[in-house]
């Protein structure tokens, strides 16, 4: 069996929200490829019905390439980071540390102190060093899909600006994660207001 070789990136990792269905396709690619490709997921345990209400996806590309994924759910006191799937030949560290600075600094913006994860096991010792997370007291390490698993926190310190109830209107309405950008409903507003 041919394995893939590990790529020594030339070029940078762009990391950026999902927000039309091919980036959808593409998250879902790389999460087959990764879950039931090489880990022999379950169909139905790797799409558990989460993808879609609640969640933010981010994608990781190479170029034009989707090498790795990230989704977040979004719960009330916590955000929730979960299933990230690097693609095999994208495994050098720089994609999922990528992966992992834009999910803190989004939860940090959207206001939220404190993140949560559930890792396999096997992974923690690379969590602490490139994430700067805890293992959470008390809590029973699990399992699900033949994989052990454990929880692990963050807290953030939301910046100055970050996202709240006081935040303007037209920058609420722009699309997740591209609030210092005017959107499509601010433009709309040179409009004709005849209606």
């Amino acid at each position: 069996m041919k394995r893939p070789v590990k790529r020594s990136s030339t070029r940078a990792v762009t990391v950026s929200v999902v927000r039309d269905i091919e980036a959808l396709l593409e998250v879902w690619s790389v999460r087959s490829l990764v879950y039931m490709g090489e880990q022999d997921c379950p169909y139905q345990e790797e799409f558990d019905g989460n993808d879609l209400a609640g969640a933010t996806h981010l994608i990781a590309r190479v170029g034009k390439e989707p090498v790795g994924v990230m989704r977040i759910r979004w719960f009330a006191d916590f955000a929730k980071i979960e299933r990230v799937a690097i693609r095999q030949s994208h495994r050098s560290g720089e994609v999922s540390a990528a992966l992992v600075k834009t999910s803190l600094d989004l939860a940090a913006r959207k206001g939220y102190r404190r993140v949560l994860g559930h890792i396999q096991a096997r992974l923690l010792k690379y969590w602490l060093r490139t994430a700067n997370v805890r293992l959470r007291p008390d809590r029973p390490q699990f399992n699900f899909s033949g994989y052990d698993y454990i929880e692990i926190e963050r807290d953030l310190i939301p910046p100055d600006g970050a996202i709240g109830l006081d935040t303007p209107a037209m920058v609420l309405l722009r699309p997740e994660g591209d609030w210092d950008r005017p959107g499509v409903l601010e433009r709309s507003q040179t409009r004709s207001r005849a209606r």
